[in-house]
Protein backbone atom coordinates (compact mmCIF):
# COMPACT_ATOMS: atom_id res chain seq x y z
CA UNK A 1 0.00 0.00 0.00
CA UNK A 2 1.31 3.20 -1.21
CA UNK A 3 0.62 6.83 -0.99
CA UNK A 4 -0.05 7.28 -4.35
CA UNK A 5 2.22 10.30 -5.22
CA UNK A 6 3.56 11.63 -8.25
CA UNK A 7 7.08 11.01 -7.75
CA UNK A 8 9.22 13.78 -7.83
CA UNK A 9 11.50 12.72 -10.64
CA UNK A 10 8.46 12.90 -13.04
CA UNK A 11 6.72 16.24 -11.94
CA UNK A 12 8.69 17.90 -9.10
CA UNK A 13 5.64 20.38 -9.02
CA UNK A 14 2.84 17.95 -9.37
CA UNK A 15 4.95 16.49 -6.19
CA UNK A 16 4.52 19.29 -4.34
CA UNK A 17 0.65 20.02 -4.81
CA UNK A 18 -0.48 16.62 -4.11
CA UNK A 19 1.72 16.44 -1.37
CA UNK A 20 0.47 19.50 0.64
CA UNK A 21 -2.77 18.32 0.04
CA UNK A 22 -2.27 14.63 0.94
CA UNK A 23 -0.75 15.38 4.04
CA UNK A 24 -3.05 17.41 5.10
CA UNK A 25 -1.23 20.75 5.42
CA UNK A 26 -3.81 23.00 3.15
CA UNK A 27 -5.80 23.13 0.74
CA UNK A 28 -7.19 25.99 -2.12
CA UNK A 29 -9.64 28.44 -0.71
CA UNK A 30 -13.03 29.80 -1.86
CA UNK A 31 -11.26 33.10 -2.59
CA UNK A 32 -9.13 32.86 -5.95
CA UNK A 33 -5.29 32.41 -4.85
CA UNK A 34 -5.95 32.31 -1.04
CA UNK A 35 -5.13 28.68 0.92
CA UNK A 36 -7.17 27.20 4.26
CA UNK A 37 -4.18 26.36 6.24
CA UNK A 38 -5.44 23.40 8.03
CA UNK A 39 -4.96 22.22 11.56
CA UNK A 40 -1.25 19.64 10.57
CA UNK A 41 -0.07 22.19 9.06
CA UNK A 42 -0.90 25.22 11.74
CA UNK A 43 0.47 23.11 13.86
CA UNK A 44 4.30 23.30 12.01
CA UNK A 45 3.61 27.12 11.27
CA UNK A 46 2.92 27.61 15.24
CA UNK A 47 6.19 25.71 16.08
CA UNK A 48 8.36 27.91 13.60
CA UNK A 49 6.75 31.28 15.33
CA UNK A 50 7.34 29.55 18.98
CA UNK A 51 11.03 29.33 18.43
CA UNK A 52 11.45 32.28 16.02
CA UNK A 53 9.36 34.07 18.69
CA UNK A 54 11.86 32.92 21.35
CA UNK A 55 14.89 34.02 19.52
CA UNK A 56 13.48 37.84 18.45
CA UNK A 57 12.83 38.35 22.65
CA UNK A 58 15.86 36.98 23.52
CA UNK A 59 17.63 39.89 20.86
CA UNK A 60 15.28 42.13 22.74
CA UNK A 61 12.41 42.86 20.56
CA UNK A 62 8.68 43.14 21.36
CA UNK A 63 5.68 42.40 19.80
CA UNK A 64 2.85 44.95 18.39
CA UNK A 65 0.23 45.17 16.58
CA UNK A 66 -0.84 47.64 13.41
CA UNK A 67 -4.05 48.20 11.36
CA UNK A 68 -4.72 45.75 8.27
CA UNK A 69 -5.65 49.17 6.45
CA UNK A 70 -2.77 52.11 4.86
CA UNK A 71 -4.91 55.13 3.99
CA UNK A 72 -3.41 55.69 0.44
CA UNK A 73 -1.43 58.86 0.94
CA UNK A 74 0.44 57.05 3.71
CA UNK A 75 1.21 54.20 1.36
CA UNK A 76 2.65 56.71 -1.22
CA UNK A 77 4.99 58.86 0.88
CA UNK A 78 7.98 56.57 0.47
CA UNK A 79 7.72 56.58 -4.23
CA UNK A 80 10.37 53.20 -4.50
CA UNK A 81 7.97 51.43 -1.93
CA UNK A 82 4.59 52.11 -3.43
CA UNK A 83 5.88 51.57 -6.59
CA UNK A 84 7.74 48.19 -6.24
CA UNK A 85 3.72 46.53 -4.71
CA UNK A 86 1.64 49.47 -6.80
CA UNK A 87 0.71 46.15 -8.51
CA UNK A 88 0.16 43.96 -6.23
CA UNK A 89 -2.43 45.75 -4.03
CA UNK A 90 -5.88 45.13 -2.91
CA UNK A 91 -8.06 48.21 -2.37
CA UNK A 92 -10.69 48.89 -0.16
CA UNK A 93 -13.10 52.04 -2.08
CA UNK A 94 -16.50 51.73 -0.18
CA UNK A 95 -17.84 50.78 3.52
CA UNK A 96 -21.15 49.47 2.45
CA UNK A 97 -23.40 46.95 0.61
CA UNK A 98 -27.06 47.80 0.33
CA UNK A 99 -29.79 45.52 -1.22
CA UNK A 100 -29.99 45.91 -4.44
CA UNK A 101 -33.16 47.26 -6.62
CA UNK A 102 -33.23 45.06 -9.21
CA UNK A 103 -31.91 42.14 -7.80
CA UNK A 104 -33.98 40.43 -4.63
CA UNK A 105 -31.84 38.95 -2.03
CA UNK A 106 -28.47 40.72 -3.90
CA UNK A 107 -26.84 43.08 -2.24
CA UNK A 108 -24.79 45.66 -4.58
CA UNK A 109 -22.05 48.35 -3.52
CA UNK A 110 -23.76 51.50 -1.87
CA UNK A 111 -22.66 54.29 -3.94
CA UNK A 112 -23.18 56.96 -0.99
CA UNK A 113 -20.85 54.65 1.13
CA UNK A 114 -17.48 55.80 -0.84
CA UNK A 115 -14.89 56.77 1.34
CA UNK A 116 -13.22 59.71 1.27
CA UNK A 117 -9.84 58.35 1.14
CA UNK A 118 -9.14 54.84 -0.52
CA UNK A 119 -7.63 51.98 2.08
CA UNK A 120 -4.74 49.37 0.94
CA UNK A 121 -4.82 46.00 2.64
CA UNK A 122 -1.35 46.20 3.63
CA UNK A 123 1.06 44.36 1.33
CA UNK A 124 3.52 45.38 4.10
CA UNK A 125 3.42 47.93 7.38
CA UNK A 126 6.27 50.20 6.55
CA UNK A 127 3.82 53.14 5.73
CA UNK A 128 1.62 52.42 8.45
CA UNK A 129 4.04 52.19 11.14
CA UNK A 130 6.59 54.73 10.59
CA UNK A 131 3.50 57.24 10.38
CA UNK A 132 2.91 55.78 13.87
CA UNK A 133 6.53 55.99 14.79
CA UNK A 134 6.49 59.71 14.13
CA UNK A 135 4.33 59.95 17.19
CA UNK A 136 6.49 58.00 19.62
CA UNK A 137 9.83 59.86 18.75
CA UNK A 138 11.13 62.96 19.85
CA UNK A 139 14.54 62.26 21.51
CA UNK A 140 17.61 60.26 21.18
CA UNK A 141 16.19 58.85 24.95
CA UNK A 142 13.10 57.40 22.67
CA UNK A 143 15.56 55.04 20.26
CA UNK A 144 16.38 52.39 19.71
CA UNK A 145 12.04 51.21 18.74
CA UNK A 146 12.28 47.35 18.44
CA UNK A 147 9.41 45.90 17.41
CA UNK A 148 8.11 42.88 15.56
CA UNK A 149 4.20 41.92 14.40
CA UNK A 150 3.26 38.58 13.77
CA UNK A 151 0.02 39.49 10.71
CA UNK A 152 -1.38 38.66 7.68
CA UNK A 153 -0.27 40.78 4.41
CA UNK A 154 -1.94 40.77 0.92
CA UNK A 155 -0.43 40.32 -2.70
CA UNK A 156 -2.74 40.09 -5.28
CA UNK A 157 -0.54 37.35 -6.77
CA UNK A 158 -1.49 35.97 -10.28
CA UNK A 159 -0.25 32.70 -10.54
CA UNK A 160 -0.50 31.35 -7.26
CA UNK A 161 0.66 27.95 -5.51
CA UNK A 162 0.04 26.65 -2.07
CA UNK A 163 2.80 28.12 0.38
CA UNK A 164 4.99 29.31 -2.04
CA UNK A 165 3.50 32.14 -3.56
CA UNK A 166 -0.93 32.90 -2.42
CA UNK A 167 -2.64 36.23 -2.28
CA UNK A 168 -3.01 36.07 1.17
CA UNK A 169 -0.10 34.57 3.98
CA UNK A 170 0.74 35.00 7.06
CA UNK A 171 4.38 36.47 8.40
CA UNK A 172 6.40 38.33 10.74
CA UNK A 173 7.85 41.76 10.17
CA UNK A 174 9.75 43.51 12.22
CA UNK A 175 10.32 47.31 12.31
CA UNK A 176 13.20 49.14 13.95
CA UNK A 177 14.01 52.68 14.68
CA UNK A 178 17.76 53.89 15.44
CA UNK A 179 19.90 56.94 16.60
CA UNK A 180 22.73 56.03 14.03
CA UNK A 181 23.44 54.43 10.29
CA UNK A 182 26.14 51.78 12.41
CA UNK A 183 23.41 50.78 15.32
CA UNK A 184 20.83 50.09 11.93
CA UNK A 185 22.99 48.32 9.75
CA UNK A 186 23.96 46.04 12.80
CA UNK A 187 20.18 45.01 13.37
CA UNK A 188 19.92 44.05 9.87
CA UNK A 189 22.47 42.44 10.28
CA UNK A 190 21.53 40.67 13.42
CA UNK A 191 18.56 39.49 12.34
CA UNK A 192 19.45 37.94 9.47
CA UNK A 193 21.65 35.92 11.16
CA UNK A 194 18.89 35.36 13.70
CA UNK A 195 17.04 33.81 10.44
CA UNK A 196 19.87 31.60 9.28
CA UNK A 197 20.66 29.91 13.05
CA UNK A 198 16.60 29.53 12.99
CA UNK A 199 16.24 27.75 9.06
CA UNK A 200 19.36 25.58 9.60
CA UNK A 201 19.72 24.95 13.30
CA UNK A 202 15.83 24.41 13.70
CA UNK A 203 14.20 23.93 10.58
CA UNK A 204 17.30 22.13 9.39
CA UNK A 205 17.71 23.37 5.72
CA UNK A 206 21.43 25.06 5.16
CA UNK A 207 21.09 28.59 3.33
CA UNK A 208 23.53 31.11 2.33
CA UNK A 209 23.75 34.39 3.51
CA UNK A 210 24.57 37.11 1.55
CA UNK A 211 23.02 40.82 0.34
CA UNK A 212 20.81 41.65 -3.06
CA UNK A 213 21.47 43.36 -6.17
CA UNK A 214 20.46 46.31 -6.67
CA UNK A 215 17.15 45.07 -8.60
CA UNK A 216 16.67 42.57 -6.37
CA UNK A 217 16.48 44.52 -3.43
CA UNK A 218 12.85 45.34 -1.39
CA UNK A 219 11.52 48.66 -2.63
CA UNK A 220 12.77 51.49 -0.39
CA UNK A 221 15.62 49.53 1.16
CA UNK A 222 19.42 50.63 1.00
CA UNK A 223 20.68 47.10 1.32
CA UNK A 224 19.06 43.83 1.70
CA UNK A 225 20.17 41.27 3.55
CA UNK A 226 19.03 37.37 2.53
CA UNK A 227 19.10 34.11 3.41
CA UNK A 228 18.87 31.53 0.13
CA UNK A 229 18.09 28.18 0.30
CA UNK A 230 18.62 25.51 -2.43
CA UNK A 231 15.49 23.21 -3.21
CA UNK A 232 15.72 19.10 -4.65
CA UNK A 233 14.68 20.45 -7.90
CA UNK A 234 17.30 22.54 -8.26
CA UNK A 235 15.41 26.17 -7.65
CA UNK A 236 16.32 28.62 -5.16
CA UNK A 237 14.50 30.05 -2.63
CA UNK A 238 14.39 33.03 -0.67
CA UNK A 239 13.92 31.87 3.11
CA UNK A 240 14.02 35.53 4.74
CA UNK A 241 15.23 38.88 4.26
CA UNK A 242 16.36 41.67 6.83
CA UNK A 243 16.25 45.02 4.84
CA UNK A 244 18.28 48.43 5.78
CA UNK A 245 16.68 50.77 5.02
CA UNK A 246 18.77 54.24 5.39
CA UNK A 247 16.58 57.21 6.19
CA UNK A 248 14.60 56.93 3.50
CA UNK A 249 11.59 55.98 5.35
CA UNK A 250 12.05 58.24 8.26
CA UNK A 251 12.19 61.34 5.61
CA UNK A 252 8.87 60.42 3.60
CA UNK A 253 6.97 60.83 7.30
CA UNK A 254 9.50 63.43 8.53
CA UNK A 255 10.57 61.36 11.58
CA UNK A 256 13.09 63.11 13.47
CA UNK A 257 14.66 63.09 16.69
CA UNK A 258 16.85 65.36 19.12
CA UNK A 259 20.46 64.06 19.21
CA UNK A 260 22.80 64.66 22.46
CA UNK A 261 24.13 67.60 21.10
CA UNK A 262 20.66 69.14 20.94
CA UNK A 263 20.48 69.16 16.86
CA UNK A 264 17.53 67.29 14.82
CA UNK A 265 18.24 64.50 12.36
CA UNK A 266 16.29 61.60 10.75
CA UNK A 267 15.74 58.32 12.36
CA UNK A 268 17.74 55.13 10.69
CA UNK A 269 15.33 51.91 10.32
CA UNK A 270 15.25 48.50 9.41
CA UNK A 271 12.22 45.88 8.34
CA UNK A 272 12.52 42.25 8.48
CA UNK A 273 10.36 38.96 7.88
CA UNK A 274 9.94 35.27 7.18
CA UNK A 275 6.36 34.03 6.22
CA UNK A 276 4.83 30.77 5.50
CA UNK A 277 6.88 30.59 2.84
CA UNK A 278 8.86 28.39 5.12
CA UNK A 279 6.51 25.80 4.76
CA UNK A 280 7.06 25.55 1.16
CA UNK A 281 11.19 25.63 1.86
CA UNK A 282 10.31 22.31 4.65
CA UNK A 283 8.63 20.49 2.12
CA UNK A 284 11.04 20.93 -0.82
CA UNK A 285 14.07 20.53 1.23
CA UNK A 286 13.69 17.30 3.12
CA UNK A 287 10.71 15.18 1.82
CA UNK A 288 10.46 12.63 -0.73
CA UNK A 289 8.48 10.08 -3.07
CA UNK A 290 6.74 8.53 -0.14
CA UNK A 291 5.47 12.01 1.50
CA UNK A 292 6.63 14.75 4.02
CA UNK A 293 9.48 14.48 6.00
CA UNK A 294 9.65 16.67 9.11
CA UNK A 295 12.79 17.46 10.95
CA UNK A 296 12.11 16.37 14.56
CA UNK A 297 12.29 20.19 15.68
CA UNK A 298 9.17 20.80 13.79
CA UNK A 299 7.30 17.70 13.87
CA UNK A 300 3.92 18.35 16.11
CA UNK A 301 4.79 14.33 16.97
CA UNK A 302 7.80 13.40 17.08
CA UNK A 303 6.96 9.81 17.37
CA UNK A 304 3.79 7.77 17.30
CA UNK A 305 3.01 4.63 19.17
CA UNK A 306 0.70 2.09 16.86
CA UNK A 307 -0.56 -0.81 19.05
CA UNK A 308 -1.18 -4.05 16.96
CA UNK A 309 -3.25 -6.41 17.66
CA UNK A 310 -6.10 -9.10 17.01
CA UNK A 311 -9.16 -9.44 18.41
CA UNK A 312 -10.51 -7.75 21.60
CA UNK A 313 -8.44 -9.96 23.86
CA UNK A 314 -5.43 -9.05 22.51
CA UNK A 315 -6.87 -5.17 22.43
CA UNK A 316 -6.64 -4.18 25.99
CA UNK A 317 -2.81 -5.62 26.61
CA UNK A 318 -1.41 -4.35 23.93
CA UNK A 319 -3.14 -1.04 24.18
CA UNK A 320 -2.26 -0.95 27.76
CA UNK A 321 1.35 -1.42 27.29
CA UNK A 322 1.69 1.31 24.27
CA UNK A 323 -0.56 3.93 26.83
CA UNK A 324 2.21 2.79 29.11
CA UNK A 325 5.11 3.67 26.34
CA UNK A 326 3.78 6.70 25.12
CA UNK A 327 3.24 7.98 28.99
CA UNK A 328 7.18 7.22 29.66
CA UNK A 329 7.87 9.38 26.73
CA UNK A 330 5.82 12.10 26.90
CA UNK A 331 7.32 11.90 30.33
CA UNK A 332 10.70 12.17 29.17
CA UNK A 333 9.47 15.68 27.28
CA UNK A 334 9.13 13.76 23.61
CA UNK A 335 5.74 15.11 21.51
CA UNK A 336 4.04 11.64 21.47
CA UNK A 337 0.78 10.59 19.71
CA UNK A 338 -0.91 7.10 20.74
CA UNK A 339 -2.75 5.90 17.97
CA UNK A 340 -5.52 3.96 19.36
CA UNK A 341 -8.32 4.09 16.73
CA UNK A 342 -10.17 0.88 15.95
CA UNK A 343 -11.60 2.30 12.59
CA UNK A 344 -8.66 1.89 10.77
CA UNK A 345 -5.74 -0.76 10.61
CA UNK A 346 -2.11 -0.95 11.76
CA UNK A 347 -1.20 -0.68 7.82
CA UNK A 348 -3.57 2.32 6.87
CA UNK A 349 -1.55 4.16 10.34
CA UNK A 350 1.49 2.89 9.00
CA UNK A 351 1.12 4.57 5.90
CA UNK A 352 -1.08 8.05 7.40
CA UNK A 353 2.15 8.70 9.53
CA UNK A 354 4.61 8.00 6.69
CA UNK A 355 2.88 10.62 4.29
CA UNK A 356 2.54 12.84 6.71
CA UNK A 357 6.61 12.78 8.10
CA UNK A 358 6.58 12.04 11.42
CA UNK A 359 9.84 11.23 12.39
CA UNK A 360 9.94 7.63 14.52
CA UNK A 361 7.61 5.39 14.54
CA UNK A 362 6.99 2.86 17.78
CA UNK A 363 4.98 -0.20 16.30
CA UNK A 364 3.84 -3.12 19.65
CA UNK A 365 2.10 -5.92 19.53
CA UNK A 366 1.88 -8.79 21.44
CA UNK A 367 5.04 -10.49 20.61
CA UNK A 368 6.70 -7.08 21.46
CA UNK A 369 5.25 -7.25 24.75
CA UNK A 370 6.45 -10.75 25.42
CA UNK A 371 10.05 -10.23 24.21
CA UNK A 372 10.19 -6.69 25.68
CA UNK A 373 10.82 -4.66 22.82
CA UNK A 374 9.02 -2.47 19.93
CA UNK A 375 9.75 -1.73 16.62
CA UNK A 376 11.13 1.45 15.49
CA UNK A 377 10.77 2.70 12.24
CA UNK A 378 12.38 6.14 11.02
CA UNK A 379 11.34 8.10 8.56
CA UNK A 380 14.74 10.14 7.28
CA UNK A 381 15.68 7.01 6.16
CA UNK A 382 12.83 4.64 6.39
CA UNK A 383 14.71 2.50 8.05
CA UNK A 384 12.87 -0.52 10.67
CA UNK A 385 14.55 -1.75 13.65
CA UNK A 386 13.99 -3.80 16.89
CA UNK A 387 14.78 -2.40 20.17
CA UNK A 388 14.65 -3.08 24.33
CA UNK A 389 11.38 -1.58 25.85
CA UNK A 390 14.07 -0.62 28.90
CA UNK A 391 15.87 2.67 28.33
CA UNK A 392 13.56 3.79 25.31
CA UNK A 393 12.81 7.36 25.85
CA UNK A 394 16.70 8.03 26.22
CA UNK A 395 17.10 5.80 23.01
CA UNK A 396 14.34 7.55 21.17
CA UNK A 397 15.76 11.32 22.33
CA UNK A 398 19.29 10.35 21.06
CA UNK A 399 17.56 9.26 17.39
CA UNK A 400 15.47 12.04 17.27
CA UNK A 401 18.52 14.30 17.69
CA UNK A 402 20.45 12.01 15.25
CA UNK A 403 17.88 12.36 12.47
CA UNK A 404 17.30 16.25 12.69
CA UNK A 405 21.12 15.94 11.87
CA UNK A 406 21.24 13.63 9.75
CA UNK A 407 18.27 15.54 7.62
CA UNK A 408 20.67 19.00 7.59
CA UNK A 409 23.45 17.52 6.61
CA UNK A 410 22.12 15.48 3.62
CA UNK A 411 20.60 18.58 2.33
CA UNK A 412 24.19 20.58 3.00
CA UNK A 413 25.34 17.68 0.91
CA UNK A 414 22.55 18.33 -1.95
CA UNK A 415 23.04 22.04 -1.85
CA UNK A 416 27.03 22.25 -2.24
CA UNK A 417 27.11 19.66 -4.40
CA UNK A 418 24.62 22.10 -6.49
CA UNK A 419 27.01 24.91 -6.35
CA UNK A 420 28.72 25.35 -9.96
CA UNK A 421 31.64 27.95 -10.81
CA UNK A 422 31.47 28.71 -14.39
CA UNK A 423 33.36 31.04 -16.11
CA UNK A 424 31.56 31.62 -20.12
CA UNK A 425 28.17 32.00 -20.94
CA UNK A 426 27.82 28.80 -22.51
CA UNK A 427 28.91 26.75 -19.54
CA UNK A 428 26.28 29.37 -17.35
CA UNK A 429 23.23 28.26 -19.43
CA UNK A 430 24.53 24.50 -20.10
CA UNK A 431 24.98 24.14 -16.15
CA UNK A 432 21.67 25.82 -15.42
CA UNK A 433 19.74 23.96 -18.01
CA UNK A 434 21.34 20.07 -16.89
CA UNK A 435 22.39 20.74 -13.52
CA UNK A 436 20.18 23.83 -11.94
CA UNK A 437 21.61 25.21 -8.18
CA UNK A 438 23.69 27.74 -8.01
CA UNK A 439 26.06 28.93 -10.71
CA UNK A 440 28.67 31.12 -9.11
CA UNK A 441 29.94 32.98 -11.99
CA UNK A 442 31.72 37.05 -12.27
CA UNK A 443 29.53 39.53 -12.89
CA UNK A 444 29.77 43.39 -14.16
CA UNK A 445 27.81 44.77 -11.30
CA UNK A 446 25.57 46.51 -13.81
CA UNK A 447 22.02 46.16 -13.50
CA UNK A 448 21.25 45.99 -17.63
CA UNK A 449 23.65 42.44 -17.50
CA UNK A 450 21.37 41.09 -14.83
CA UNK A 451 18.33 42.18 -16.30
CA UNK A 452 19.66 40.29 -19.82
CA UNK A 453 20.58 37.09 -18.30
CA UNK A 454 17.36 36.93 -16.34
CA UNK A 455 15.41 37.50 -19.94
CA UNK A 456 17.59 34.49 -21.87
CA UNK A 457 17.75 32.24 -18.47
CA UNK A 458 14.95 33.07 -16.17
CA UNK A 459 17.85 33.07 -13.83
CA UNK A 460 18.51 36.21 -11.21
CA UNK A 461 20.93 36.86 -8.77
CA UNK A 462 19.98 35.13 -5.40
CA UNK A 463 22.41 36.61 -3.10
CA UNK A 464 26.00 38.07 -3.46
CA UNK A 465 27.42 35.77 -0.15
CA UNK A 466 28.85 37.97 2.87
CA UNK A 467 32.43 37.76 3.68
CA UNK A 468 32.69 36.68 -0.45
CA UNK A 469 36.37 36.50 -1.35
CA UNK A 470 37.67 39.33 -4.14
CA UNK A 471 38.68 37.75 -7.28
CA UNK A 472 39.46 38.98 -10.45
CA UNK A 473 38.10 37.96 -13.36
CA UNK A 474 35.43 38.97 -16.17
CA UNK A 475 31.93 38.72 -16.47
CA UNK A 476 30.44 35.86 -18.48
CA UNK A 477 27.71 37.98 -20.05
CA UNK A 478 29.58 41.15 -21.27
CA UNK A 479 33.07 40.36 -20.73
CA UNK A 480 33.36 43.72 -18.85
CA UNK A 481 35.88 43.62 -15.33
CA UNK A 482 34.87 41.83 -12.08
CA UNK A 483 36.52 41.64 -8.67
CA UNK A 484 34.00 39.03 -7.40
CA UNK A 485 31.70 35.80 -8.16
CA UNK A 486 27.53 36.00 -7.10
CA UNK A 487 25.24 33.02 -6.87
CA UNK A 488 22.96 32.88 -9.83
CA UNK A 489 19.90 30.07 -9.70
CA UNK A 490 16.08 29.92 -11.10
CA UNK A 491 13.98 30.65 -8.29
CA UNK A 492 10.56 30.52 -6.75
Amino acid sequence: MGNNLTKRSQDYSKWYNELVVKADLAENAAVRGCMVIKPYGYAIWERMQAELDRMFKETGHSNAYFPLFVPKSLFEAEEKNAEGFAKECAIVTHYRLENDPDHAGKLRVDPKAKLEEELIVRPTSEAIIWNTYKNWIQSYRDLPILLNQWANVVRWEMRTRLFLRTAEFLWQEGHTAHATKQEALDEAVLMNDVYARFVEGFMGIPVIQGTKSESERFAGAVETYCIEALMQDGKALQAGTSHFLGQNFAKAFDVKFANKEGGLEHVWATSWGVSTRLMGALIMTHSDDQGLVLPPNLAPHQVVVVPIYRGEEERSRVIDAASELAKSLKEAGIRVHLDSRDTHKPGFKFNEYELKGVPLRIGIGPKDIEKGTVELARRDNLSKSFVAQEGLATHVAGLLDEIQQNLFDRALTFRNDHITEVDSYTDFKKVLKEKGGFVSAHWDGTTETENKIKQETKATIRCIPLNNPSEEGVCVFSGAPSNQRVLFAKAY
